[in-house]
């Protein structure tokens, strides 16, 4: 029967060999990824990543409230701007 020492190098050795079959097979899959891509002119988009990136841009929210003097709106998220601070919020509710 093998000893523990014995045990944990041929670990190790699997270990690494493991490691190098993997860096071998996804290199592999990325060629052929990027070989069937250029045959058939596939598009980030039409894999589902959008042109600036893999997340998608939030829509932004809907104003709730607003300025009646310059029309700026603000979402009721994040700091509150200075045309409200320390005012009663309700007058500038925008009307649903």
């Amino acid at each position: 029967m093998p000893s523990y020492k014995q045990l944990t190098a041929q670990l190790e050795k699997l270990h690494k060999e493991v490691a190098a079959a993997r860096e071998k097979e996804v290199a592999q899959a990325i060629a052929d990824i990027k070989a069937m891509i250029a045959e058939y002119e596939i598009t980030p988009e039409e894999l589902g990543f959008s042109s600036r990136g893999a997340t998608p841009k939030k829509k932004p929210l809907p104003a709730r409230y607003m300025n009646p003097k310059t029309g700026e709106t603000w979402s009721g998220r994040g700091r509150a701007p200075g045309w409200l601070a320390g005012k009663n919020r309700d007058r500038f509710l925008i009307a649903e």
